[in-house]
Parts: C-alpha cells; sequence; structure tokens
C-alpha cells in the first residue's frame, strides 16, 4: 500500500529553516576543538546510535507546537524556558531511541500493509472521511517530515507502541491485590474539626524586629537586574504587497489545482501476506481458495473479515475507503482501475502478498472554475512568494546584525525602525517582545549583556524575527530598610498571626491527649464541626485536611485520636478522628474495574522499570 508515499522522496522542497552559525572565537585547547568538531552534528549517542541535533530541534519544535495546539489562545511563549525545552525533548529522544532498540533486540515488527492502514486510517490525513493525499503531504510538511522521514517516524512509534503495550497489558494483579485496594479506596472516615484564625491585625511587629529582619535578609532585599533593548522588527506581513501574481501564473495554478482532481476508488481487499513463513505459491493457493469461496456466493465483507491478513481493513470487512491514483501499490491500482463497480478481480500480486479486490464505489471529481478560484489561487501563490522573501529577509538581517556593532545598519539597510523596549528583568515584562523567553534569554546572555554585541535572530513566531540589543544594564542595588519595611512588617505580622494560631491549636490538642481538658461540644468556644462517612475525594474540604485525616492512626478503645495542621493561609485546623469504616466488599463489577486500574498501573510501572533497566545498562553520550 502507499507505494508512492514509500518511494517518491524526490521533488519535495524542504521546509526553509534559518540556521544560525555559531564561530568559535577562542581556543580552549586541542581536546576541545576536536570534541567540537567530531560531535558538531550530534546532540547525543546512545549505544553508539546517533541523535543528531538536526533530530533534537525537529522535537523541539514538535514540542512547541503540542504545547499551542494543547493550550490554544491560553498558549504564551514567553512561558517556555528554551534550555528546559530541549532538556526535555532530548530526554524524550534518548527514551526513544532506548526502546527502539529494545524492540529491535525483542524482535518486534509488523507489516508495511499494518503501517498503509495506520496512514490510511488517521483522521487529520482525511477530507470528507476519506484519505487524501494532498493533505497527507501538507499536515506532515507542517511537521517537517518528507514522506520517508514520517513513514520512518511512524514505524518507530508503531515499534515503541508494541513494547509499551506488551508491558502495560500483562501487570500481574491478584485478588488478593483487588480487595486490599478496594478495602482502602471504599473506606471512610469520621472526624471533627476546630479552627484557629491567623489575623495578622492583631500582631505587633517593632522597628527592631524589621530591623533585625532586614539585617538577615538583606541580600533578598535587592532592586531588579533590569534591562532597556534596543530591537529591530522583521514581519511577514510587511512582504504581501511586494508579491505580484501574474496572469499567466495564475492559469498555470489552476491547471495544477484541477489536475490534482482524480477521480476516487473506494476499494475492499482481502491480503493473504508472503513472507518468511509463507511462500510465495502457499499465499497464491490461499487466496485462490478463497477466489472459489466467492465464486460460490459467500460474502466478500464476511470472508475478508474471516481471511484476510491485513490488520488495518480486516475487522472492516477489507474496506480501505476512498482513494485516489498514486496511492496504492502499481499492480493494486492497475487491478484496481481494471474493474467495475462491484466486480472482484483475480488473485493479484503486490509486494505484500496476493490480493482479491473489489470496487465498492467510484467518486467522479468536481471540476471548479477559475472564477471561483481565482482568489484562493493568488492568495497562495503570493503566500508562497513572501514566505522566501521572509526568509530571505530573515537571513539578510541576521547577517547584517552579525557584522554591525549596533542596530542602525541592519536597520537601514531592511528598510525597518529600530525600536526601545521598557525596562524587564530576568523574568521578562507583562507584553511584546520582553515577554518573550527567547528575548529574555537572549538579552541576559553573556555575549548581549556583557560584551554588548547583537543578538543572533530570534523568531518570535512563524511570521516575526528579531534582533535585539542592550541599549541600558540598570544593575541590581541594595534597596534602603525604609523601601522594604512596610513588606517586611506585614510578613512578620502573618508569621507572627500564623505561630500563635498553632500554638493555641497544639495545647489543645495536647490538653485533650492527656486529659486535662474535657472533650466537650465545643472548645475554647468554638463548635466542633463534624463530617460523617467522608472518602478520601470528598469534596467541600480542605485537601490538606483530608490528606490529614487520612494519615491518623485508627482510633483505639472509643478514644478519638487528634492531630493538627497549618493551611495556606496561616490558619491552624485542630482534627479530630472519631472512628474509620469499613466500605462493603466490593461487587464483582467493581472488581473488575480494580483489577483493570491496577493492571494497567503495574504495567505502567513495569514500563518505566524497563525504561530505567535499558538506561542503565546503555552508554549514552550527550554533547
Amino acid at each position: 500500500m502507499l507505494q508512492k508515499i514509500r518511494d517518491n522522496s524526490q521533488g519535495w522542497i524542504a521546509k526553509t529553516i534559518i540556521t544560525v552559525i555559531v564561530a568559535l572565537m577562542a581556543l580552549t585547547g586541542f581536546d576541545a576543538i576536536f570534541r567540537a568538531t567530531s560531535h558538531s552534528q550530534d546532540a547525543a549517542k546512545v549505544n553508539g546510535d546517533e541523535i543528531t541535533q538536526a533530530d533534537l530541534s525537529q522535537a523541539v519544535e514538535m514540542q512547541r507546537r503540542q504545547l499551542m495546539q494543547q493550550l490554544g489562545k491560553d498558549f504564551d511563549p514567553a512561558l517556555l524556558d528554551e534550555r528546559m525545552l530541549r532538556e526535555s525533548a532530548l530526554k524524550g529522544l534518548i527514551d526513544r531511541k532506548l526502546l527502539l532498540q529494545g524492540a529491535q533486540d525483542g524482535k518486534f515488527s509488523f507489516s508495511e500493509a499494518a503501517l498503509d492502514q495506520e496512514i490510511l486510517q488517521t483522521p487529520v490525513f482525511q477530507v470528507d472521511g476519506k484519505f487524501n493525499a494532498d493533505r497527507f503531504d501538507q499536515v506532515i510538511r507542517q511537521m517537517g517530515f518528507s514522506r520517508l522521514q514520517f513513514r520512518q517516524m511512524l514505524t518507530d512509534e508503531m515499534l515503541v507502541a508494541q513494547v509499551r503495550a506488551g508491558l502495560i497489558g500483562t501487570g500481574l494483579v491478584t485478588d488478593a491485590d483487588i480487595l486490599a485496594y478496594a478495602r482502602l479506596d471504599k473506606q471512610t472516615r469520621d472526624f471533627a474539626s476546630v479552627s484557629y484564625k491567623a489575623d495578622a491585625t492583631a500582631q505587633k511587629v517593632s522597628d527592631d524586629e524589621v530591623k533585625a529582619y532586614y539585617d538577615e535578609h538583606a541580600k533578598e532585599f535587592m532592586s531588579p537586574d533590569q534591562v532597556l533593548i534596543d530591537y529591530v522588527e522583521l514581519k511577514k506581513s510587511a512582504f504581501f504587497d511586494q508579491a505580484k501574481v501574474s496572469d499567466d501564473d495564475l492559469q498555470a495554478q489552476y491547471q495544477k489545482e484541477i489536475a490534482n482532481l482524480a477521480e476516487q476508488r473506494r476499494a475492499a481487499h482481502i491480503l493473504i501476506e508472503v513472507n518468511d513463513k509463507v511462500s510465495d505459491a502457499e499465499a497464491k493457493g490461499k487466496i485462490e481458495a478463497i477466489a472459489a469461496r466467492l465464486a460460490k456466493g459467500e460474502d466478500f465483507a464476511t470472508v475478508a473479515k474471516q481471511a484476510s491478513q491485513d490488520p488495518g481493513s480486516a475487522n472492516n470487512g477489507g474496506d480501505l475507503g476512498y482513494a485516489g491514483k498514486g496511492v496504492y501499490d502499481p499492480a493494486f491500482e492497475d487491478a484496481l482501475y481494471g474493474l467495475k463497480q462491484g466486480e472482484v478481480s483475480q488473485p493479484v500480486r503486490s509486494q505484500y502478498g496476493w490480493h482479491l479486490i473489489k470496487l465498492l464505489g467510484v467518486q467522479a471529481p468536481k471540476v471548479p472554475t477559475l472564477a471561483s478560484l481565482k482568489d484562493k489561487i493568488i492568495r497562495d501563490l503570493k503566500s508562497q512568494q513572501v514566505e522566501q522573501l521572509y526568509v530571505d529577509a530573515a537571513k539578510k538581517l541576521e547577517d547584517s546584525a552579525f557584522e554591525a556593532s549596533d542596530l542602525a545598519q541592519p536597520a537601514q539597510e531592511l528598510g525597518l525602525k529600530v525600536q526601545t523596549s521598557q525596562p524587564f528583568g530576568r523574568d521578562g515584562g507583562s507584553e511584546g517582545v520582553t515577554a518573550n523567553r527567547q528575548v529574555i534569554q537572549a538579552a541576559f546572555s553573556p555575549e548581549v549583556l556583557d560584551e554588548g554585541a547583537n543578538s543572533n535572530a530570534i523568531e518570535l513566531d512563524p511570521d516575526t524575527t528579531v534582533v535585539v540589543r542592550v541599549k541600558e544594564h540598570r544593575k541590581p542595588e541594595q534597596l534602603s530598610q525604609e523601601a522594604v519595611s512596610e513588606p517586611i512588617r506585614k510578613e512578620l505580622a502573618r508569621q507572627k498571626a500564623s505561630d500563635a494560631a498553632k500554638a493555641k491549636g497544639d495545647a489543645l490538642i495536647a490538653g485533650l491527649r492527656d486529659g486535662k481538658v474535657a472533650l466537650a461540644a465545643s472548645q475554647d468556644g468554638q463548635a466542633w464541626k463534624v463530617s460523617e462517612a467522608v472518602t478520601r475525594s470528598q469534596e467541600g474540604i480542605d485537601p490538606k485536611v483530608l490528606q490529614q485525616v487520612f494519615r491518623m492512626p485508627k482510633p483505639e478503645g472509643g478514644k478519638p485520636t487528634f492531630a493538627g495542621v497549618t493551611l495556606q493561609d496561616g490558619s491552624y485546623v485542630v482534627v479530630r478522628l472519631n472512628g474509620v469504616n469499613e466500605g462493603p466488599a466490593p461487587s464483582e463489577e467493581e472488581k473488575g474495574q480494580y483489577r483493570q486500574f491496577l493492571s494497567s498501573r503495574n504495567g505502567q510501572q513495569d514500563f518505566a522499570s524497563y525504561r530505567k533497566w535499558l538506561e542503565s545498562k546503555a552508554k549514552i553520550e550527550r554533547y
């Protein structure tokens, strides 16, 4: 299946990536130079298998895109720490490489037909519920893959998934495990509580206490390390008016658009694979026997479910959905396009084995007029020109900024304006370029901050590139005691209030435990707040209180147990555990649910242990 996707890797233009060339300005010894040049293209090696810098960059970009997709409008690029993103991506690549090596050692595999079906049935590659080759190309280009690269990536992911499923699906759970977990899960507790509020307004803080705190924590009271930056900003949208589309270009693109509109055919097939265990003659004999069954009137879909060895389509009665030319193996395609609707082919040999093919339906293309496509074609053609103009300008900006001693020259060469930001610290500003994590990292980098260099070109988003330069560095300075006395006073008052609340609560707990304080309906003028049959996930109770309740020992001899916990606002809660209630025995249905949950959890732990074992015996080199 999908022979064209496997073989047709020529002629596809890879997505242009602006690379940053870092010059070695100082020699640090022959060994350092040798290591830098030897591994300049590698990010890591795992048991001798390379993870290239290109692999790492692609993984970082995929992580960034996933975050953008998951968070949508709430995504804030400024929150992304590029260094942490790269570390996370590299760890993921190393883990993946280890698992792939484990899969290879374990002889895990699957057929090419299974890979084809995974692609054909992936919703994101479909238009109106049918696989669409143009949509496929568009999606994988956006991901930064060629066809062959994507197939290899998907192959690796399916192998890793096999290993994961093999371990997770075999987590051992005994009946005793289920009953023990059910007992804890169904257990409820009866408790009561009394709260002591932390009242900061009732606390007095002397000037001497403020001074002592200031002297002890003086290093904490510094003005922020801040910079003002000059920057030039290159926007892709600025090039749209420069793009021109001629009538000839318009007509040529229209012909390409309608040329891609081909007849779509809905095929179903039955596959008998030829492999190391089944010879060509044996497979052909099996498919001929199946053809004889169909000739006697058996239903094609029913026979496909029973006999087809294509795991992706067998359960669907062999249905492959609609697809156009250039998708299937040539021999398969020739046979399909020689059929009439409802007709079944003679046995057909492809590189996977022997097929019987049935034509389920034909869809004729609808050819739109030039007028209906004109706006779209012009927009697409201009977008292509704009993309190239923008890439060229961004490269020119980077080269010019690298050579220049300020931003005036790059700005003049590209017709840009030098802008100046508001002051911001290492946590960044609230908006604009100063809120971008890459800009913040560049502004506070040694090259830009200390050496006064222009930054590298920074891609804020796919449509915006900037170069920054530090205009002013406002170094941290010691703040006077007067400037910070008020927050210090508030903090000391808060601490005193919390300590006072805890002292009252601890005194009550001590008195109740040793009997010096009688247990009553109310303590210190407060009635106990009673909660009964509380579960571990009870709503309406502070999580810290709930956690404390289920940590406490079971009351013995009819006497409650006591404990205390400080809450986020500084208040202190005294907890009285009155009883522990065992839940009912789990039903058979609940046992099944517990078994599934525990098996999955144990399997996840086994999988994590397997990964750690692979890592422990591997030779991993990071560069």
